[in-house]
């Protein structure tokens, strides 16, 4: 019998767990030659969450990992991955926009050798148009200046093989970039295509003009690609020719007689001239900041506890 861990990350899904758990065991019971474990990553949760899922582990193969503190989606799932024992995990979010029942389709995908099997929305309910826009962006962006071609509209929802997963945990990266890392890592990649449900219960913990969404693209094209230190140069060299030509009209302007720029030329050429140096700085100021995070050392999280199901005691 071959082994699938389901991992969640969340944080106050009081409302959604019980559902969830039975949705999710309702698919994975009826899979032939696969036993399943549940892995629950408590982002620390304010809620009932932690309880609700401690009296769900009296019938049902569920692990606990709670987190000291908050630590974002990212690094929740990295803890839940390394205490994964599947041939295949299946990573997912736990608000169940993402409908458990096409985990059987992920599987069998996996059965037909994919070692990486991607969840493509091709209808999002529930988010306004602006999300959406906004959203297809940021995709196109990572994929334009990256080095990786990562599938449009492909969320946290996929399936990673065991090999596969075990070079991903080889990866060190401090501030780790999943959706990419899974694209990365190479073998062979599948998709299933899906709409995505509206939000059944409570809000959503990640607004879409809030610091986890910007960060996320920031990380999605910093961690696969130098290119965007690139525009630095090519913005520099813009620069350099709007002030030659500045330059050649001064000198023009003076033989000719004709007025040079006055005060309101001057400060429109020093402003234009400052947002490049600010924007290049911007950039490298970014990569060494990643640079920093990693050279220190520091770890990704911290565990407060685990709580084993009976059977992994």
């Amino acid at each position: 019998m071959k082994l699938v861990s389901i991992v969640f990350s969340f944080k106050d899904e009081e409302k959604n767990l019980p559902e969830l758990v039975s949705r999710v065991t309702k698919v994975l019971v009826q899979q032939k030659n696969w036993n399943y474990e549940l892995i629950f990553v408590n982002d620390a949760s304010t809620d009932k969450s932690e309880t609700i899922l401690t009296e769900l582990q009296k019938s049902y193969p569920i692990t606990i990992i709670n987190m000291s503190r908050n630590f974002g989606v990212a690094p929740c799932v990295i803890a839940g991955f390394k205490q994964a024992k599947g041939d295949a995990v299946v990573y997912m979010d736990s608000d169940l926009q993402d409908p458990p029942e096409l985990i059987e389709k992920l599987i069998a995908e996996y059965d037909k050798g994919a070692d990486v099997v991607h969840t493509v929305r091709t209808k999002r309910l529930g988010e306004t148009k602006t999300r959406l826009f906004l959203t297809n962006i940021a995709y196109r962006l990572i994929n334009f200046f990256s080095d990786i071609n990562l599938p449009i509209n492909a969320g946290d929802f996929k399936l990673i093989s065991r090999r596969a997963l075990d070079k991903i945990l080889e990866l060190q990266e401090f501030r780790p970039y999943i959706r990419g890392l899974s694209v990365w890592v190479g073998f062979k990649q599948s998709i299933v295509y899906y709409v995505r449900d509206p939000r059944r219960h409570g809000a959503s913990h990640i607004p879409l003009f809030g610091p986890a969404p910007i960060a996320d693209v920031v990380t999605g094209i910093t961690a696969y690609s130098l290119k965007p230190l690139y525009i630095g140069v090519i913005l520099g060299l813009f620069s350099i020719l709007v002030s030659l030509l500045l330059i050649v009209h001064t000198f023009y302007s003076k033989i000719s007689g004709l007025s040079a720029f006055g005060s309101a030329g001057i400060l429109i050429a020093i402003s234009f001239f400052s947002g490049i140096i600010l924007i290049s700085q911007g950039i490298i100021g970014i990569y060494i900041a990643r640079i920093f995070e990693q050279v220190r050392g520091r770890k990704k999280y911290v565990i407060k506890d685990i709580k084993l199901h009976e059977t992994n005691k």
